[in-house]
């Protein structure tokens, strides 16, 4: 059965999500291309993850056999509260639960729900930011926006801080959304030049020279260029987030799973650094600073030179 697209619409909006689009699935040789000379040119820094299962990455249907489409959501997740002053400050993205339980449980709800409608054997699986999945482009084939300098995704009322989700099945479906073929970030640059590092330039980031990636996923030492710029980030970047037009107008997500805790907005470095191992793991446990881990969040205030 082929199932409409004003019907993924319904059942995603029922699910939470806040916008959704479905790509015909296929192979992106232009992304893998340019996925390949990232790696070539070591800015990918210490994820070596990124060079795997490459062939996977470019097309789909090497990840699910028989993939027809390709499901996007988008999920909001500004903050109605900003971090009290003088606070080691925290990417937006961690200061709920991780979206990455809350996602994948909604993703298999609307899943069911669309596997029910189609009443036939039906085969796929739903991926967050944890698979070999190019989400950026995926998001723009299904017409939710374009990938900005930032190389982040935006939708036009959304902005940038969205979590997006996907589902890749052998689904098939009326019509598909209209890849999104515009850039409206202009002559912005104002990411580029708000990055205290030079970690950006127009559509590329080098994850070495990153706050978010050198505070969360490097495991060694952070590079002086970094820790003298980070300021009193100790947990991510949002930065060229901040800076950019299209979220100046951010729309506060009403997730209750996202809204902060008072530890996030309110403790003090003093209060983190007390912290032992057995509170971190009973209060973070579901939070996406489980991942980085209390010691490198002890490490990166240490750097944060705001404090010095």
């Amino acid at each position: 059965m082929v199932l409409s697209s004003s019907t993924l619409e319904k059942y995603a909006k029922e699910t939470g999500f806040d916008a959704c689009g479905v790509a015909l699935a296929g192979a992106l040789p232009r992304e893998k291309e340019r996925l390949l000379e990232w790696l070539g040119e070591g800015k990918h820094g210490g994820m070596s993850y990124m060079a795997n299962n490459i062939e996977k990455r470019g097309d789909p249907r090497l990840l699910v056999e028989g993939a027809r489409s390709v499901i996007v959501t988008l999920t909001n997740y500004y903050p109605c509260r900003r971090q009290a002053e003088g606070t080691p400050v925290f990417a937006r993205y961690a200061y709920g639960k991780d979206y990455h339980f809350v996602l994948k449980e909604r993703l298999h709800r609307l899943f069911a729900l669309l596997k029910e409608e189609a009443n036939r054997s039906v085969n796929g699986r739903v991926f967050v930011d944890s698979a070999p999945v190019f989400e950026h482009e995926w998001a723009r084939r299904a017409g939710l926006g374009w990938i900005g300098k930032n190389t982040l995704l935006i939708h036009r009322k959304w902005g940038s801080f969205c979590f997006i989700g996907v589902i890749i099945s052998n689904l098939e479906f009326d019509t598909y959304s209209s890849s999104f073929e515009s850039r409206f970030c202009g002559n912005c640059n104002r990411c580029v030049e708000a990055c205290p590092t030079g970690a950006l330039t127009a559509y590329s980031l080098d994850a070495r020279r990153c706050i978010s990636y050198n505070t969360i996923e490097n495991k060694g030492n952070i590079p002086d260029v970094v820790r003298q710029r980070m300021g009193m980030r100790v947990f991510g970047c949002d930065i060229c987030q901040e800076v950019c037009p299209w979220n100046r107008k951010g729309i506060f997500n009403e997730v209750s799973e996202f809204q902060p805790g008072k530890e996030i907005m309110e403790w003090t470095k003093e209060q983190w650094l007390q912290l032992d191992e057995k509170t971190f793991e009973t209060r973070f446990k579901d939070s996406p600073l489980a991942r980085a881990g209390l010691n490198k969040l002890r490490d990166n205030l240490v750097d944060t030179s705001f404090y010095d």
